[in-house]
């Protein structure tokens, strides 16, 4: 940043920065105070970021929802989910298929906290992807999302990478005896005429259990019938009753 400038006791008499202090901030010797600090980012026109974390960070644009724009409408409470709400976690889920309509899918996706925020991570399962003879491969099958508060619940958006297609989610918790169930709806965008399913209910089941009978649940997983649906997931699901 000092390249521009003729010499340093240039910039420090611009700046109004003893010399000495300011050669220390160079040399990692010392960190400003805040106010010296923001009256270093403002001289030079960049974010505090810069020097507060690492540059690949620093310098990456800000997400949409940190936009001036937006920040108070959407942005303001993705960071304000807490473990009671949706905790970390496996959730097995089922819903019917958006393709094939006799058909129920279930699967398992994982919720974590990173940096304040909520995000699912998830992967098709392969017998569903094969029976659409869409790719097996790992990063094929993978989505991810991020969670943001509702009202009276959780809604999440997620995405296969590099996909412009997103699916809905969202859910609400049902008040059972371990407070491990969740329900609501999914819908994908597509177009009316467009044969299966828009949007169809949705059940999370929150598997507190051993990592082993969680694996077993990850293997079930896939396209099956109705009578082999996990215990609630019928009773949630609704499946005789049409979805309004």
């Amino acid at each position: 940043m000092t390249k521009p400038y003729r010499s340093v006791s240039a910039l420090c008499r611009d700046l109004g920065i003893n010399r000495t202090q300011f050669n220390r901030y160079l040399a990692g010797e010392s960190f400003p105070r805040p106010d010296i600090l923001a009256q270093i980012c403002t001289f030079f026109g960049v974010d505090a970021r810069i020097l507060l974390e690492p540059i690949e960070t620093a310098t990456r644009p800000p997400g949409v929802f940190s936009h001036p724009y937006l920040q108070d409408y959407l942005g303001l409470n993705l960071q304000t989910i807490p473990e009671e709400v949706f905790p970390t976690g496996f959730y097995r889920f089922s819903r019917e298929s958006y393709v094939e309509t006799d058909l129920i899918v279930l699967g398992i996706i994982y919720v974590f906290r990173r940096d304040n925020f909520v995000f699912v991570r998830g992967y098709e399962a392969r017998n569903a992807m094969r029976k659409q003879g869409l790719p097996l491969q790992s990063s094929k099958r993978e989505f991810r999302g991020v969670v943001t508060p509702q009202d009276d619940g959780v809604a999440f958006n997620v995405a296969h990478r590099n996909n412009a297609a997103t699916t809905f989610n969202y859910l609400c918790r049902v008040a059972t005896y371990q407070n491990s169930y969740w329900v609501g709806y999914t819908a994908r965008p597509c177009r009316e005429t467009v044969s299966g399913r828009r949007v169809t209910r949705l059940v999370y089941e929150h598997l507190d259990m051993p990592f082993a009978d969680i694996m077993k649940a990850a293997r079930a997983t896939g396209y099956t019938e109705r009578q082999n649906l996990p215990p609630f997931h019928e009773r949630y699901l609704r499946l005789q009753t049409p979805f309004v």
